[in-house]
């Protein structure tokens, strides 16, 4: 891999450019899989690079681009998410979204700029390659599947031989500029329970000629997260919430029917086949001592996100070689968020790793968690995040790379 230096002072020169891009994105969001503007700005970002650029149809507009370098040997993927949030910003800064009810308040935007800057960075260091990189722009990881279909459309294939690596960087709230993964498990999976309780209607005034779901949600949601904690041990953790509860539209009525909304969070494969199992059974019995019925809907939207042990140490090593040793720190607890990432690294061995961004003059522990309309992220961690990216490719395709299990 090239000395550190050059690649940083390389990235720096290209802030100016990557802020504007991400200002832009964040200026015009778009949510979902369709992301028509995001596309088209990308690809007017990525033109005049010896790219061999697919962009996706007007209905998924993901884009693969593959850089090849000058000698045969490995490929690897780099990962950006481009898709935003149904969020209403709040955040009053000069470049806040001017589409009502979308916000990038997941980060995305910066996600998408810093891989153009990786892009920048790996084509101008084209000679050095022996192999190639694929860079892979996704829409639709918040609406749960873009990657899946990226993979199903031939993603990691898209250079000839099959990826040996994939990497993503993604930012939250943290110190600026400081990067952290783990081995196994860093992200949770993901999963949704929709139940509906099915009673029968009558006035508010005499319960007893109905047959009320009410009580019986009520006493449903109380049992499921009682659930959580008596099923499953601490150290495996399964996190629950109740965050959508429908029932009458006026209040003098009981309603025929109460409909809940969970999402669950989950850091193994056996913890969410006892979950997608026994909450449909658990819902089912409670609804049946009130005289109900429960029709229950259990979705595993995501993964668990798994970083190979190799990889991620590798990782670790090689952004502590490119930023020093105090930025680029081992976590110790997975995030129980989730992510489309898994998919891909279900498939390849690989790292997600993570950026601190909190503005200065703010403590971490205070800022906006993303997902919040009031979440600020510091843009200017965005050379070095492109820089980290492209280093991670080139530890891999670069003239003098190692093998990763040397690195590791």
């Amino acid at each position: 891999m090239p000395e550190s230096a050059p690649i940083l002072s390389d990235s720096s020169a290209l802030l100016p450019e990557l802020v504007a891009l991400r200002r832009s994105l964040h200026t015009h969001p778009e949510a979902g899989f369709a992301l028509p503007r995001t596309q088209r700005a990308v690809l007017t970002a990525l033109a005049g690079l010896d790219l061999e650029v697919t962009p996706g149809p007007h209905d998924f507009t993901s884009i693969v681009a593959v850089l090849r370098g000058t000698r045969p040997g490995p490929s690897v993927v780099l990962r950006a998410d481009m898709d935003a949030l149904r969020v209403t910003e709040e955040t009053g800064l000069p470049f806040a979204s001017q589409e009502r009810g979308v916000m990038h308040a997941c980060g995305h935007d910066l996600h998408t700029s810093a891989l153009v800057g990786a892009a920048k960075l790996l084509n101008a260091r084209r000679s050095e390659l022996e192999g190639s990189v694929v860079f892979m722009f996704e829409p639709g990881e918040e609406a749960g599947g873009g990657a899946q279909r990226m993979i199903e459309e031939g993603l990691l294939s898209a250079a000839g031989e099959r990826v040996e690596a994939a990497y993503g960087i993604h930012v939250l709230p943290g110190r600026a500029g400081v990067f952290s993964t783990r081995a196994g498990a860093v992200m949770a999976g993901a999963s949704s329970l929709t139940v509906r309780v099915i009673g029968r209607s009558g006035h508010g005034s005499r319960p007893h000629q109905a047959v009320d779901p009410v009580p019986a949600a009520a006493q449903i949601i109380s049992a499921l997260h009682t659930f959580v904690t008596r099923r499953f041990p601490v150290f495996d953790p399964v996190v629950l919430s109740v965050t959508k509860m429908q029932a009458s539209e006026i209040i003098n009525a009981i309603p025929d029917e109460a409909t809940l909304g969970v999402t669950i969070r989950a850091l193994s494969k056996e913890s969410v086949e006892i979950l997608s199992r026994e909450l449909p059974a658990l819902a089912d019995g409670i609804a049946s001592a009130y005289g109900c019925r429960a029709e229950s809907e259990f979705q595993a939207v995501y993964p668990v996100t798994v970083n190979d042990a190799k990889a991620a140490t590798h990782t670790l090593n090689v952004l502590g070689d490119l930023f020093g040793a105090d930025r680029a720190i081992a976590l110790e607890d997975p995030v129980m968020a989730s992510e489309s990432f898994s998919y891909v690294l279900s498939e390849v061995p690989g790292a997600f790793v993570f950026l601190g961004t909190t503005p200065e003059g703010t403590e971490p522990d205070a800022a906006e968690m993303n997902h919040s309309p009031r979440a600020v992220f510091d843009d200017s961690v965005l050379g070095d995040q492109a820089a980290a990216l492209a280093a991670l490719a080139l530890s891999h395709v670069g003239a003098t790379s190692a093998p990763q299990a040397d690195g590791a």
